[in-house]
């Protein structure tokens, strides 16, 4: 859409300025209040006031929100919100979560020199905190924002021993709101949006620019501790091992053949170690991670069932005992119907095949689920889709898209949330 290619530029130079706040030289890593994410926050607050916005604030967490007012002949407009993550991994790419925020500030920007206004009331959120780096615990952003932080991860530390009520404090906010009673975003939310970079090779692989996210799967992860008998490698006979690498090794296949043919369900191993293990020793304790996700919480539990049912043939065949550990269990998010009605319409405007794809990846949408119907726009990625790495990329010509169809998606946003 070459009349938003100005604009879609523009996001890109912003992702490369903000890819300069960075604990690490050479890569870029911000993590939750450090110093480069609240040099971050403080270049998204100012941006977003050269952009329009009637206000800018920052919340307790770190939150930076920007509101952009309704034309003023709509009567009792809706509260529209978009928005994503400005905190990254560890040696990130710039485009996970920032572009979610970037390209709504980037169409305000547009509107506002337009002297133009939406149909809604729109909010855009900078979300504190979501991959869960420096703290362990994802969401703390978005959390926040609608009444559901835990006060209980006040106290959690860092690897240094600073605790989230210390950073907090440290960055101007005021642990103990953070710590009262939920109360539910005021005005009410009739619709949040997430614009975000797919994380994946899907869109890509289809050749389409754009995509209408149908749902976030659920995952279930678990720790699987394998445990046989540590014997000689060399007096050993094959036929009397309990060889507890050998039984993760088929439970590790078993898990790939169970998921490779269910639409939207994936299942991964990804990490597998031999405890105390040495080039001489049958291993006697072998311990695996297992992740199953899906679109749908009843295909996934499915699939876990037929991965419990080949892991108790595996270990009883192999004389092993197994163990199992839940270390997280969260249900799918399915999209907004008419939230997806309404992107296909505007894909539509601007000759984008509607093209319908589930997000494998969390988003601070599920958070935002609890208090108001969601929805996603994904972006194509570039270089086999990788994401969380330097290598990550998106198209301009994509972005300008992106960009068009969410003029038009917000164009009827009176409708969002009927």
């Amino acid at each position: 859409m070459s009349d938003f290619a100005a604009d879609a530029e523009r996001i890109m130079a912003w992702a490369d300025e903000l890819a300069a706040f960075t604990e690490e030289p050479g890569k870029l890593t911000c993590t939750f209040l450090t110093d480069a994410h609240q040099r971050t926050a403080l270049w998204l607050a100012d941006t977003m006031r050269a952009c329009g916005f009637d206000e800018v604030r920052r919340d307790d967490i770190g939150n930076v929100i920007g509101r952009y007012g309704a034309d003023a002949g709509m009567i009792d407009p809706r509260r529209v919100v978009t928005g994503s993550h400005y905190d990254t991994v560890r040696d990130a790419g710039r485009y996970d979560g920032r572009l979610g925020i970037l390209l709504p500030m980037a169409l305000v920007a547009r509107l506002s020199a337009q002297g133009r206004r939406l149909p809604v009331d729109l909010e855009v959120v900078a979300f504190a905190e979501e991959e869960g780096v420096r703290f362990g615990s994802t969401y703390l952003g978005s959390s926040a924002f609608v009444g559901r932080f835990d006060p209980a991860l006040l106290e959690r530390a860092d690897a240094s021993g600073v605790t989230v009520r210390e950073a907090v404090q440290a960055a101007g906010g005021d642990p103990d709101a953070l710590a009262r009673p939920a109360t539910a975003p005021s005005p009410a939310i009739a619709h949040y949006f997430e614009v975000h970079i797919e994380q994946g090779p899907v869109l890509l692989d289809a050749g389409q620019p754009l995509g209408v996210v149908t749902a976030i799967a659920g995952a279930e992860r678990r720790r699987l501790h394998l445990a046989g008998t540590a014997s000689h490698a060399g007096t050993t006979p094959m036929h009397l091992r309990r060889d507890a690498a050998c039984a993760a090794a088929e439970i590790v296949l078993a898990v790939e053949g169970l998921c490779a043919n269910v639409p939207g369900l994936v299942g991964t191993v990804g990490q597998l170690s031999v405890p105390d293990g040495a080039v001489n020793v049958v291993p006697g304790a072998c311990v695996l991670s297992l992740d199953v996700r899906a679109g749908a919480d009843d295909v996934r539990d499915a699939a876990l069932a037929r991965i419990d049912a080949a892991i108790d043939a595996i270990t009883a065949q192999r004389n092993i005992d197994c163990g199992r550990q839940t270390l997280l269990r969260g249900p799918a998010v399915p999209c907004d119907v008419s939230g997806q009605a309404a992107w296909q319409r505007a894909l539509s405007a601007v000759n984008v095949p509607a093209y319908a794809l589930p997000s494998g990846a969390g988003h601070d949408a599920v958070m935002m689920s609890s208090v108001t119907p969601v929805s996603m726009l994904f972006v194509r990625c570039g270089n086999g889709g990788i994401s969380h790495n330097p290598r990550e990329i998106v198209d301009v010509a994509d972005v300008a898209l992106a960009l068009a169809a969410t003029h038009a998606f917000l164009l009827e946003g009176a409708g969002l949330g009927a």
